[in-house]
């Protein structure tokens, strides 16, 4: 009972990260993935990983201006989750729509835009997932943290692939889009410390946690 109280936290985001894929397996068994359920598949493991993406850029903003400190352990989590739901999305479009064909899969992802942006923002969630053990971290040194911050560029082009998928239906891609630039906004350097000075300024003045 007390490691649960101590890890409630992790224990809810394994939990709310693994709950997408449960309810696509079950939808897939009863037979409720629409009349294309290889589309219905792709287009749901791609928006989780985006969903997981944003949750995971919104971790270090929130920490700054809200002070919720306990949220910055959860964010390797999340970058792998994301990265897990990335490589679902992408063995369902190789394998089930190109049959693993490298032929075919070249032509597919080299002559559409989408599938372009969408395959660099996989490759670098990948790499960043292999990379975020401490093993790596100690391996990797200073460095550790600018390969890291190209989740930036991997967000970037994960809203660029939704949009230029979506083609015309661009309200729900766009929405993401604006989050994702909001959130890259609150990362800068001097927007961060004006929200942090805020913030302590905040905790003294009503007597609040900082």
């Amino acid at each position: 009972m007390v490691w649960i109280r101590n890890k409630w936290r992790l224990l809810v985001t394994h939990g709310g990260a693994l709950l997408p894929l449960a309810v696509l397996l079950f939808d897939w068994y009863m037979g409720n993935l629409t009349a294309n359920p290889i589309r219905a598949a792709t287009l749901r493991t791609g928006k989780s990983a985006l969903v997981l993406l944003v949750l995971l850029l919104a971790c270090t903003p929130l920490n700054t201006f809200l002070g919720l400190s306990w949220v910055l352990p959860l964010r390797k989590w999340l970058g792998i989750y994301t990265a897990f739901y990335a490589g679902i999305h992408f063995a369902i479009f190789a394998g089930l729509d190109y049959g693993f064909d490298l032929v075919l899969l070249r032509d597919a992802i080299f002559e559409k835009r989408y599938a372009i942006a969408g395959f660099a923002s996989g490759i670098i969630l990948l790499v960043l997932a292999i990379t975020s053990t401490q093993g790596w971290k100690k391996r990797l040194g200073n460095r550790w943290k600018q390969l890291h911050r190209l989740v930036y560029l991997a967000a970037s082009l994960a809203v660029v692939h939704y949009v230029w998928l979506a083609k015309s239906n661009l309200g729900e891609p766009l929405l993401y889009g604006v989050i994702v630039v909001l959130l890259l906004v609150l990362r800068i350097p001097h927007i961060s410390r004006l929200g942090r000075r805020l913030r302590l300024s905040l905790s003294k003045k009503y007597n609040l946690p900082a």
